[in-house]
């Protein structure tokens, strides 16, 4: 058997459009604008595309996760 496109591994894209961009995080264009303004999202202009780096995107969104606080971890603890 050959190695065909049913065999082909996934290429993760390094660029979206924003449009793309809003789906994969769920902010709002306006949101996206302002982040890329503020220099928070890398992106990259090929003519008149914009192109956001999926990494950019990546490394915004784990630097603002929230993490647990350490009632919530305890067990049999009742938070207030």
């Amino acid at each position: 058997m050959s190695g065909g496109p049913m065999n082909a591994p996934a290429i993760e894209p390094i660029s979206v459009k924003i449009p793309e961009a809003v789906r994969l995080t769920g902010l709002s264009r306006s949101r996206i604008y302002d982040l890329m303004k503020s220099g928070d999202l890398e992106y990259a202009k090929v003519g008149s595309s914009t192109l956001i780096l999926v990494e950019s995107l990546r490394q915004f969104v784990h630097a603002r996760r929230a993490r647990p606080c350490e009632a919530a971890m305890e067990p049999n603890r009742e938070v207030p």
